[in-house]
Parts: structure tokens; sequence; C-alpha cells
């Protein structure tokens, strides 16, 4: 089994044979949690595209271990970059949906408060909300043994995300957008030779308005479907995110 990964702000510039201290949650979660003990295996990662593997030589207490590194890592920034739009679910579908993400491998997830979404983002709840999608792709991130978690922004308006897509169109890239009623498949509208970054949209419960799909696609977006199958907000935005990668060398 792969070794476990906990967060560790200091591994950047960390050198083999050097002894690193993991203390504070992610030192009670290694020490308590997962029960680690001398001579076993662990990753230490800042979230950045740093890690170091380690082994552990010494544990104090309930929350504070000593780990010597046994190599050091570095993940790439990813190329292309891929980003999922990701309208604002109910309930809490939403960390379902970051969960998932994060796991294949998504770089960038950006919440969209569309027109028809049930549920808002305001004031303190939206400020709980995007708290929850950052730690769960935290520790999403963690699980899937990644060293670079996928950054998660502010929510964003329509107006913003048409923004985001006429930056990444200008950047060389690829905008779609998922639409049931859309006659192009979205595997026959990727170019795998492209290597700008990809945007992918997913609407709400209700659908995307009109009005906003007539903006995104102002941007630079073309509507896509996935399938036959109507997928849930929540399960389409990894489903597509899958297809995208398989056709890019960051999953060759």
């Amino acid at each position: 089994m792969t070794a476990p990964l906990f967060v560790h702000g200091a591994v950047a510039g960390a050198r083999t044979g050097e002894e690193l201290w993991l203390e504070g949650p992610e030192g009670r979660h290694a020490v308590s949690v997962k029960r680690l003990r001398i001579g076993e295996e662990l990753i230490l990662a800042d979230g950045l595209g740093h890690g170091v593997a380690g082994e552990v030589v010494a544990v104090e207490g309930r929350d504070r271990l000593r780990a010597v590194v046994t190599a050091v890592r570095r993940e790439p920034v990813p190329e292309p970059p891929v980003t999922v739009v990701q309208a604002l679910p109910k309930g809490d579908r939403g960390e379902v949906a970051v969960e998932t993400l994060t796991e294949t491998g998504v770089d960038t997830i950006v919440p969209w408060q569309a027109a028809r979404c049930v549920t808002r983002w305001r004031a303190e709840r939206g400020e709980k909300a995007l708290t929850k999608w950052r730690n769960t792709a935290r520790e999403a991130g963690k699980q899937s043994r990644r060293l670079r978690f996928p950054e998660v922004t502010g929510a964003h308006t329509t107006e913003g995300v048409a923004a985001l897509i006429a930056g990444a169109i200008a950047a060389g890239g690829t905008a779609l957008v998922l639409h049931e009623s859309a006659s192009v498949p979205l595997v026959r509208a990727l170019d795998p030779t492209t290597g700008g970054p990809v945007v992918l949209v997913v609407g709400p419960e209700g659908g995307i308005a009109p009005e906003e799909l007539t903006a995104l696609g102002e941007a630079g977006a073309r509507p896509v479907r996935l399938g036959p199958a109507v997928l849930r907000t929540s399960t389409a935005g990894t489903v597509a995110a899958a297809v995208v990668l398989s056709r890019t060398p960051r999953w060759a």
C-alpha cells in the first residue's frame, strides 16, 4: 500500500538524510489515527508541488513524530492545466464534486453562482461553504497522494466565468460547456495536440439558462455532451475531466 501523505510546510528545500518533525493536527493524525510507528514510511508534501518520502525515526506523545528524508519528490506544473467551473449543487454534493474532481486530477475548481442554482452563497454562509470546499480539496489531495493540491477559487458570477473562458481561449486553450442538448460529443471536441488550458463548465441541477449559454459562447466556449445519459451536476465534471485527461499526455 502507498505510504500515507501528510501536509508539511517546510519540504520545499528538504534534502535526503535531513530530519523533519511532523506536529500539530497532521502529527496527531499520523500518530493517533494512522498509528505510524518507527520504521514505517510516509510522504510529506506542501500541496504546492514539493514533497519528500520519509521513514519514521521517532514518535513522541500522541501528536508528534520525526522522520528522516529518504527521497525528494517534485510534481511539475501540469500541462495542460484543467479547470472545472462547478455550478453550486444542493446540500453536500458540492463537497462530493470537489472530492472526486481532486482525486481525478483537476488543477482548479471554480464555484459558479449560476442563475438556476438553488443554493446561494451569501455573506457568512458563503464563506463557510467555500472553506468546506477548500478543506475537502486538501483532504482529497492527501488521500490521492497529490503533491500539488487543486486551487479552489472564490465564487464566480456568470460574467466572471465568461472572463475566465476568454482568458483561456486567448492563451490558446479550449473551453467546453457540458449541455445535454449539444450535438457534438466531448470526445470529438478535444484536440490531443493542443497544449493550452482546458476549461470545463458544469451547470446546476436546473440547467444553464439560455442567456448564460449565450454569454459563455460569446466568450469562446463550445457546448458539448458527454453521452446519452444525463448526469448529476456533482458527477458530470468528474466524468468530463477524466475524458479530457485521458486524451492528454498527463494520462498517456
